[in-house]
């Protein structure tokens, strides 16, 4: 499969898990295979919680202003990426993170504002960086292993002062990377995890490893570390994106991000072609706070091309 058909594919997939997932946010769990029981029947893309059909929230809000930071920049400009959020925070958008909007609106410098509030609040490993990292793994993929995993951990840092979110962002990374470079990301994992602080390692080998199930959970999947465990879960377990991506959105509570991680992960490993149009057509990204703009999936598709250096 050629490279930019797996790029398109986390980036697109990415956007679609989101969209998907959003009106059964905080939901029980199966209320997706509940509502559409027969796979292929078509309507998913059904919006609702506040939610139009086919509409993303500020996981991808968030993922595509990090790609045009890096793509208009030039290079990783973590001062631009700050000020990029804290525009899209003050425009009052639909969703933000509790502890996303305290870090974005507190006063503080971007290289203060997210340590702060961990020192603050000894909170701070929520899933929101990890949401919004598929553009940035396209971008940063060949770079290489170390300049991956390293430019997630720093784009991370920007809202979360928990290493335990840079390390679930950095893997993130790698293993789209991987996939990029036709290489089994599941069968990646344990080299993966050798690359990550030490001190978080041992969390992350729990939730990555095959026979963890979502339920086994510690904490809600709005935690970084079972979001990404169950991201893996639902590719390791299924054998297309849209079973991945149903499985992702029926365990239920932080459907549209663990969906969102979950597409990008499965966009990468079964390309572009295998996410069904019915759910790309629909599909639409509003940039609130900037002057009203609205992706398509056309907008995407050339995002992805310019991340992943292809013309």
């Amino acid at each position: 499969m050629k490279l930019i058909q797996r790029a398109a594919g986390a980036v697109v997939g990415s956007a679609v898990g989101d969209a998907l997932g959003a009106p059964f946010e905080f939901g029980p769990q199966r209320a997706f295979s509940a509502r559409f029981p027969a796979p292929g029947a078509g309507g998913e893309m059904c919006g609702g919680g506040g939610w139009d059909p086919g509409e993303a929230t500020d996981d991808t809000q968030m993922a595509v202003l990090v790609a045009e930071s890096l793509l208009e920049r030039g290079r990783l400009d973590l001062p631009d990426i700050f000020a990029r959020f804290q525009r899209w925070a003050a425009s009052e958008p639909k969703d933000i993170g509790l502890q996303t909007e305290d870090v974005l609106t507190n006063g503080m410098p971007w290289d203060l504002a997210a340590a702060i509030h961990f020192q603050v609040n000894q909170r701070a490993a929520g899933n929101g960086s990890l949401m919004r990292a598929a553009t940035s793994s396209v971008h940063f993929a060949a770079a290489g292993q170390e300049a991956t995993m390293d430019a997630a951990r720093r784009i991370a840092a920007l809202t979360h002062g928990d290493r335990a979110a840079w390390e679930g962002t950095a893997i993130f990374h790698e293993l789209i990377r991987a996939t990029l470079e036709e290489v089994d990301p599941l069968a990646a994992l344990p080299d993966i995890l050798g690359l990550i602080h030490p001190g978080h390692r041992g969390r992350y080998a729990v939730v990555l490893s095959p026979d963890w199930h979502p339920e086994q959970a510690t904490e809600f999947n709005g935690a970084v570390w079972p979001c990404l465990g169950s991201a893996v879960w639902a590719l390791r377990t299924t054998t297309s994106f849209e079973d991945a991506i149903r499985a992702a959105i029926d365990l239920g509570g932080d459907t549209d991000t663990v969906a969102a991680v979950t597409g990008g992960l499965a966009g990468a490993y079964y390309g572009l072609d295998a996410i069904p149009v019915r759910w790309t057509q629909p599909l639409h990204v509003p940039l609130p706070g900037f002057d009203g703009r609205v992706l398509h999936l056309t907008d995407l598709l050339r995002l992805a091309h310019r991340l992943a250096g292809e013309p």
